[in-house]
């Protein structure tokens, strides 16, 4: 409580997502019920604002982390992100319009990929980058299963009550025994002092994209990599009990067994494999991965074809950890938290362009929610509405799959020209790097001129 150290940023990622994981059930009854009709485009819509917010967002808010200190933005980004939470009973139209404005503080990640960047020296942070995104999968290990057995038994109004509990609860830790992790003297006397805006403009964050080309591939990979995952986060669920008849327990399983195999994958293997064939190389082999994994969801329409393409859904979750460790060891330390938010932000904008890119294939399919509690009815299997209602063994039951088969593949193609290692003039790694930085960490915004092209990384060597 009195160091910062990774520790702190693996509770508060876990808490908050295993208080949005219990409520796995009870969303999609609400969403069902608040609406009936077009689910997944609604789904898409909602999750498509949100995404489009946390995009213009992300580098706002990691421009002023990068001046005020993490703290104070993962309190500000933690509760406007749980705010929802207890308006699910509340007021469902009011729920799902918390969770659209909501967007524009849910960069949770960005601030903790920065706060893990302060305090890691440049070989940990791969290391340190996997064991946080593998808290995120292991926060819904057995979040999504208590929350469906508490639902059933109890009801969705305790599971909402919990689930606001833990939020609280996040929130508290962060008051009482989170630490500053920015450096003193990287930080203002005030908290007037002025900010770069350019670096806070997202489009000005989009253009210094196109004046580094090693940042400008990351982001294309990360842009066209991302895309499907996002969608497929936020129709999966729906899938899974609609088209395969999945019940609520074992969906549940599911995402269980998913997230105890990422989080091996996250932190035993990532580990190993950034030892053995370098970053570069992860990256591929994550998406190789992924590929495979999508691409078996679209063809798949038997249950164990879900169970063995969620193993390989496991393993291509290293790919983000390893582009997050790629950035950061090139980035300066004052940075940090602006090249985060920039590839939160890209992130943020899959998180709106993904859900209604699925949402809108699944309608031209004529794949919609017909009856969420069918399924978990004795004796009554709904039949998915597929655009040949005849043909019970489509040859593509899920089409959103293959297209981004097609997206993650074209990334794959784009990270092959990343540069492996970083120019002649690299640093070396560690946070203890702020002495050189501090005097000339500037508030203003950069000059125009040459200066104001300088490449965000160090690396341009394509």
């Amino acid at each position: 409580m009195v160091e910062p150290s990774v520790l702190h940023a693996v509770v508060v990622i876990f808490l908050e997502f295993f208080s949005w994981g219990l409520l796995t059930t009870p969303m999609l009854t609400v969403l069902h019920e608040t609406f009936p009709q077009h689910t997944f485009l609604m789904n898409g819509l909602i999750h498509g604002v949100k995404g489009l917010l946390s995009f213009l967002s992300a580098p706002l808010i990691g421009a002023l982390s990068d001046v005020w200190g993490r703290k104070s933005f993962l309190l500000l980004t933690v509760f406007f992100t749980c705010a929802p939470i207890p308006l699910m009973k509340i007021s469902p139209w009011w729920y799902f319009a918390a969770i659209s404005m909501s967007g524009v503080f849910a960069v949770t990640f960005s601030v903790i990929f920065a706060y893990v960047a302060d305090i890691t020296a440049e070989h940990e942070r791969s290391t340190a980058y996997g064991l946080v995104s593998a808290t995120f999968a292991a926060s819904l290990v057995t979040s999504p299963a208590i929350g469906a057995y508490l639902s059933v038994t109890y009801g969705d109004t305790l599971v909402v009550i919990l689930a606001t509990a833990i939020a609280l609860l996040d929130i508290c830790f962060i008051l009482v025994a989170v630490p500053e992790s920015l450096p003193e003297k990287m930080r203002p006397a005030s908290w007037g002092a002025p900010i770069s805006w350019e670096q806070a403009d997202p489009f000005a964050s989009l253009r210094k994209v196109g004046q580094d080309s090693t940042v400008l591939l990351i982001c294309i990979t990360v842009f066209l990599s991302y895309l499907p995952e996002a969608g497929q986060y936020s129709s999966f669920f729906l899938y899974l009990r609609q088209v395969i008849r999945f019940r609520s327990e074992t969906v549940a399983a599911f995402i269980a067994v998913v997230g105890i195999l990422s989080i091996v994958a996250q932190t035993v293997v990532l580990g190993i494999l950034m030892r053995s064939i370098g970053n570069k190389n992860t990256i591929l082999l994550g998406l190789g991965f992924q590929i495979l994994q999508l691409a078996w969801y679209g063809f798949g329409s038997q249950p164990w074809m879900m169970w063995a393409a969620g193993a390989v859904a496991a393993m291509s979750s290293i790919t983000f950890p390893a582009i997050s460790a790629i950035v950061s060891r090139n980035a300066d330390s004052d940075q940090q938290g602006v090249v985060q938010g920039m590839i939160t932000g890209i992130r943020g904008l899959c998180n709106g362009l993904g859900p209604a890119f699925y949402g809108f294939i699944f309608y031209l399919f004529h794949m919609e929610l017909t009856d969420v509690d069918a399924v978990d009815s004795p004796g009554k299997e709904p039949k998915p509405k597929m655009a040949n209602p005849t043909d019970e063994s489509s040859i593509i039951p899920g089409p959103p799959f293959l297209f981004g088969a097609c997206s993650v593949l074209l990334s794959l193609l784009v990270a092959l020209f990343i540069p492996e290692h970083s120019g002649p003039g690299v640093r070396p790694g560690g946070y203890k790097k702020y002495s050189s930085v501090a005097q000339s960490h500037s508030h203003s915004p950069p000059s125009s001129g040459a200066e104001g092209k300088e490449p965000l990384l160090d690396d341009s060597c394509v």
